[in-house]
């Protein structure tokens, strides 16, 4: 488990580019879940003594990933008024869909679960931290209006499951945070719903986070 002095040195590494007000806004995350999560239970209680390590830097995964795969992408996700929308699909109490839009305040996120508790959460932690790109919304994928850029999720279902939920709702991505044996999982998903060879990438979060709670998590990138 990480602090959050450990935690403010390897995002500053990473992204140095973060402010002392994104920082700030970090800080917060832990005691607002604390408080949350002794109301609703949406981290497991052994889960939340980790909050930083496998949750925050869990989420900020996906916005290295994009940073290192050294595309236009990252730099425009940070340029005022782009008109980027995101969408973070069985969000929970707000992961990764809220460290990331603290990452991107220039983002527009839409942070969906269809359980009503959990959205509860989201978008009160959403808005005591005053992120005002953030929409929480409690629905099921299917019934969202609209088009995303990117879909992100964390580990919600299987990817052959998820990916139908999702289909013709993006037009650059989907990046999913997933572990175990998830070559088996894109084979299967590519198999049945016909996906061309290329699709799918995959990168290590060990690469970047050097603990062994992220051996054999990914971001998995859908095309």
């Amino acid at each position: 488990m990480i602090d959050f002095g450990q935690f403010e040195a390897i995002v500053q590494e990473a992204f140095p580019e973060v402010t002392g007000d994104q920082l700030d806004k970090y800080h917060q995350m832990e005691q607002l879940y604390k408080d949350w999560n002794s109301k609703i239970n949406v981290i497991s209680r052994k889960d939340l003594d980790g909050i930083y390590d496998h949750h925050v830097l869990h989420s900020l995964a996906i916005a290295y990933y994009m940073k290192v795969r050294k595309t236009e992408d990252y730099s425009h996700l940070l340029s005022p008024q782009n008109g980027t929308r995101i969408l973070d699909l069985g969000t929970g109490g707000g992961f990764p869909g809220i460290p990331l839009a603290i990452m991107f305040p220039e983002v527009s996120f839409t942070l969906c679960d269809s359980i009503r508790k959990k959205t509860i959460v989201a978008s009160e932690v959403a808005a005591s931290l005053g992120l005002k790109n953030v929409e929480v919304v409690n629905a099921r994928a299917e019934t969202l209006p609209g088009l995303f850029d990117y879909v992100v999720s964390r580990a919600v279902a299987s990817l052959s499951d998820f990916y139908p939920w999702v289909k013709g709702k993006y037009t650059k991505g989907i990046l999913y945070l997933k572990g175990g044996d998830v070559n088996e999982e894109i084979n299967d998903m590519m198999s049945r719903h016909k996906m061309r060879k290329g699709a799918v990438s995959t990168w290590p979060v060990g690469s970047w986070l050097q603990d062994n709670y992220f051996e054999g998590k990914f971001v998995i990138n859908i095309l």
